[in-house]
């Protein structure tokens, strides 16, 4: 009874395992999807702001760029919260900033200045979201892992070896039953002959 227990202890959690596998793969797999946008969001939005930069230092001169650059008041802040998928805890950053334009005279100045500032602004906040993404998925596929090990060792392990225990007590009890019911069958047989021997020798006498 106790084996029996143990066997469909072990069927229930690799159900549970089982779904939880499937859970975590298919949130895994949507955020490689994610990621694999985001990356390319990234890599233009960083090329978009480099391309606004140049234009500007064309416009206006490097040295006038970089006098430029000390006027910008911006402050950036970056709040990192959570969330769990089937236990695992996946980071949320939202970063924020401080601060609006024009920061500059209009006066001798491009707004291809301000075009670069705003450019760079916006990759640095799709970084933050693509870190995000990267530490979630090397989170989950560490998860996975770890579940489709416990999955595979009850699967071909543990429920495997419980069955073939199960089965083999079960042929000993019925055997031993067997065995049971003809010793019984042969003593019931003795005894109903040594009846028989003592009725016939009472009527003899």
């Amino acid at each position: 009874m106790k084996l029996k227990e143990d066997l469909a202890f072990s069927r229930l959690g690799y159900d549970l395992l089982d779904q939880k596998r499937s859970i975590l793969v298919s949130e895994l797999l949507t955020l490689v999807d994610q990621a694999v946008d985001y990356q390319n969001r990234v890599e233009k939005s960083l090329l978009d702001a480099e391309k606004a930069l140049q234009d500007a230092i064309m416009h206006m001169g490097r040295l006038k760029i970089a006098n430029l650059a000390g006027a910008v008041n911006i402050t950036s802040s970056i709040d990192l919260k959570s969330r769990k998928v089937m236990g695992v805890t996946l980071p949320k950053v939202e970063t924020s900033f401080e601060g609006e334009g024009p920061f500059f005279s209009p006066e001798g100045t491009s707004m291809l200045s301000e075009v670069a500032l705003n450019k760079y602004r916006e990759a640095l906040e799709l970084m933050g979201r693509m870190a995000e993404l990267k530490v979630s998925i090397m989170r989950l596929a560490k998860e996975v892992k770890k579940t489709i090990r416990k999955v595979n060792a009850l699967e071909k392990l543990v429920i495997p070896d419980k069955e073939e225990t199960c089965k083999y007590l079960l042929s000993r009890i019925e055997e031993q039953e067997r065995e049971s019911f003809i010793l019984l069958k042969v003593v019931k047989d003795r005894m109903q002959k040594q009846g028989e021997t003592i009725v016939e020798t009472e009527g003899e006498n």
